[in-house]
């Protein structure tokens, strides 16, 4: 075979495969035009740069290709450096940040700061976004939340969704990035668990979709055996993995924020890692996906 024969085959191969890649793509573009997804972002991939982008890139790809992305983020791992400049040292409860009124204050800086910067990467793209916090609109009410019993400052716990500000952002074709700080009734600023605020979020916009971006692949039946990976889950297949005490630590309420999304409406739920490139894009728009997928019982049989 000719050197330039050769060279064609190459040729081929190599753009044959993004052309398959864009038609396996493309029933799941019609399926999700003008669905809301949420995608939670955090862990590692807030903390590397190219990682950052590559996030980033993906979620303004949804927008473009016809989903209504509402990004929700976190901003813990910033969060405790700063605390730890001033000379604190964080601590938490349960998995919670115990927030006192100056980490409070550290923690609004930190993630106001967190928030325009992931609306710059995403105008520099081509789409408008715009950053708010849970206090805009008063958009996330909170009750201040207890750890056990335990008193741990101002972090709170989500009682009420209003959505019109994020509806009237989607209206105008705008792309929501939102920090997860909300108000109590007397207007004291509390920290909310970003998990938690996406589940809120996504539930109270009956989103199609709910994406965590985290630092894991997913769920596994034992954590030390890569083998032991679970693409598509149910809620009561979870739930009985929940009640065997196969999940624990911080993948516990991850999980439970997953099942109660599914059972409060999010057509489907996704664990992603985030420390892959374009995890986000393999999960939604490939027939095989990447990391693990929650859905309603009910649809079991339609997907075997």
């Amino acid at each position: 075979m000719s050197e330039t024969s050769v060279s064609n085959e190459i040729y081929k191969e190599k753009y044959l495969h993004k052309a398959e890649v864009l038609i396996e793509a493309l029933p799941y573009i019609q399926k999700f035009n003008r669905k809301v997804i949420v995608v939670k972002y955090g862990g590692s991939a807030m903390t590397d740069e190219e990682l950052k982008r590559n996030v980033i890139k993906d979620v303004t790809l949804l927008k473009l290709v016809g989903f209504k992305p509402i990004v929700v983020h976190g901003g813990g791992k910033e969060i405790s450096r700063w605390v730890g400049k001033v000379g604190k040292e964080a601590q938490f409860v349960n998995g919670l940040r115990v927030t006192d009124e100056e980490t409070m204050e550290i923690a609004e800086m930190v993630l106001s700061k967190v928030n325009k910067s992931l609306v710059t990467m995403v105008e520099e793209l081509g789409v408008k976004a715009v950053g708010i916090s849970g206090k805009d609109g008063g958009l996330l009410k909170v009750d201040k939340r207890y750890a056990d019993g335990e008193d741990i400052g101002f972090v709170g716990e989500i009682r009420e969704v209003n959505t019109k500000i994020i509806e009237d952002l989607l209206d105008k074709d705008f792309l929501p990035i939102i920090a997860p700080i909300g108000l109590d009734d007397h207007f004291d600023t509390y920290n909310i668990n970003a998990d938690d605020a996406a589940c809120a979020i996504a539930k109270a916009m009956h989103a199609d979709k709910l994406a965590f971006l985290t630092d894991i692949e997913g769920v596994y039946v034992d954590p030390e055996d890569k083998e032991s990976f679970i693409s598509r889950l149910t809620v009561s297949e979870a739930e009985k993995m929940i009640a065997d005490g196969h999940i624990g630590g911080g993948m516990l309420p991850k999980l439970k924020n997953c099942t109660d999304a599914i059972e409060s409406g999010v057509n489907r739920v996704h664990i992603l890692d985030g420390r892959k490139p374009h995890s986000l894009l393999l999960e939604v728009f490939t027939n095989k996906g990447i990391g693990t997928m929650f859905f309603p019982d009910a649809e079991k049989e339609n997907l075997e």
